[in-house]
């Protein structure tokens, strides 16, 4: 007997992200803003923090048992360079999506002098706070991303998801070493993380039968956090931001369509239907939380149990989306660039719009997969061309919004590309896709 629509995981979470939103515009038109703040918020916190709290043991225990899983390493090379190759690809084509469309329709013109003014100084606070974080990142070598990318103390960089890199490198290297000693040898060690890789995808099951509430949460403290007590200060400033926004939501949009849908139709056998069963719910736990690394957990069990994506495949592929592979931050990366030179009167010629290209690709490698790193990476692209850093109080205002719908796009992509290559690799599980 097929399952009623409102117990379905996906009706469930539109629910609460539906009337997250009702309460919040509710909430700033009423002077709730502090009340939400004290009493609704804490409940999206939690919910978050669950999805935090699993992310590093299920990268460190699914790369490790996938890894050493692999028959040879000529096969995790394969797959490695398959999956860098793609992501590196799409990201690409995601920044050539973003300055087609930022170009031609130059939502920049339409920003009155008034507008930014006041969009400057009110927001003047967070731009400084967003340009002295960039400094420091400037500041490195060349090669102090390949640097950070190595953890000299593993305990520490699993403290902090911001070290999800790090951890990426160790589980490969674990699992590598796996690989190379006896069998009998590796068993033990191998049979621990299979036996909490197992307990983690529980867990995220456990955790989602909280998804509805957690994401109301997050949507009505979203909404309350920009508009505050006053419901006309969202509107205003989506009125001056509105074109801007418009851009980015249609470069995002596109590349989910074109890029991704076409991968889904000609590198699968999947379905696009099967895709957006697969995918809904965790697109909308990308939306609520802004955070690929959150909501990795349900990427993972999604693409497995919906897709038939194999744990061999899904487990090294994702989290090493989940880590370098950020299109859409990087399309909203191009936009913004070319939206603050426009409205500070600057023409960026081609030379300059492929440097945007190059930093940017380079910049999404090491961005944290947490709410809001993709300001600190816009900074150094705008200096790299030479606008104003302190342009970004120009889009701080609508960051917010635009994040959640950005990591959207990213959690589309590490699905979309894990399928790839499982499909690629014959890792492809028809048993466990859903009719």
């Amino acid at each position: 007997m097929a399952q009623p629509w409102y117990k379905k995981l996906h009706w469930q979470i539109i629910l609460g992200l539906v009337l997250g939103l009702i309460f919040g515009i509710i909430a700033a038109a009423q002077g709730w803003s502090e009340f939400t703040g004290d009493w609704i918020a804490p409940w999206g916190q939690i919910f978050l923090r669950l999805l935090l709290l699993i992310a590093v043991p299920l990268v460190l225990a699914s790369l490790v048992t996938g890894v050493a899983s692999l028959s040879d390493m000529k096969k995790l090379s394969r797959i490695g360079g398959k999956t860098i190759a793609i992501y590196i690809g799409t990201t690409v084509v995601a920044l050539i999506i973003g300055l087609v469309l930022v170009n031609l329709m130059e939502p920049g013109a339409s920003v009155p002098a008034e507008m930014r003014d006041k969009l400057q100084a009110t927001f003047s606070e967070q731009a400084e706070a967003g340009m002295a974080n960039a400094a420091q990142a400037a500041e490195r070598g060349p090669l102090e991303p390949l640097v950070n990318m190595v953890p000299g103390n593993v305990f520490f960089a699993a403290s902090n998801n911001r070290n999800m890199l790090q951890i990426v490198f160790f589980a490969i290297f674990a699992g590598i070493a796996l690989l190379m000693i006896p069998k009998e040898k590796a068993r033990p060690l191998l049979d621990f993380f299979d036996s909490l890789n197992d307990v983690i995808i529980k867990m995220v099951e456990i955790i989602m039968l909280s998804a509805p509430i957690g994401v109301f949460a997050l949507m009505a403290d979203t909404i309350t956090s920009i508009a505050g007590d006053d419901l006309g200060e969202i509107l205003e400033l989506l009125g001056a931001l509105g074109f801007y926004c418009i851009v980015v939501l249609l470069g995002l949009i596109l590349h989910m369509i074109l890029t991704y849908g076409s991968m889904a139709v000609f590198l699968t056998p999947r379905s696009i239907g099967q895709f957006m069963k697969a995918l809904t719910p965790v697109q909308l736990v990308a939306f609520s939380t802004s955070s690929s690394g959150a909501t990795l957990p349900v990427t993972m069990e999604r693409v497995e149990s919906e897709l038939g994506v194999s744990e061999e495949v899904s487990s090294f592929v994702l989290p090493l989306g989940a880590t370098i592979n950020m299109d859409g931050t990087g399309l909203y990366q191009a936009v913004a660039a070319v939206f603050i030179a426009q409205v500070v009167g600057m023409d960026l010629d081609l030379s300059a719009q492929l440097t945007i290209v190059f930093t940017a690709v380079l910049a999404s490698i090491g961005t944290a997969a947490v709410p809001g790193a993709g300001i600190i990476m816009l900074v150094i692209i705008l200096e790299s061309v030479g606008v104003p850093a302190a342009g970004i109080a120009l889009i701080l205002g609508v960051d917010r919004i635009l994040d959640m719908c950005r990591t959207v796009t990213n959690v589309t992509g590490d699905a979309t590309v894990a399928t790839v290559v499982a499909a690629s690799e014959g890792e492809l599980e028809d048993v466990a896709v859903a009719a």
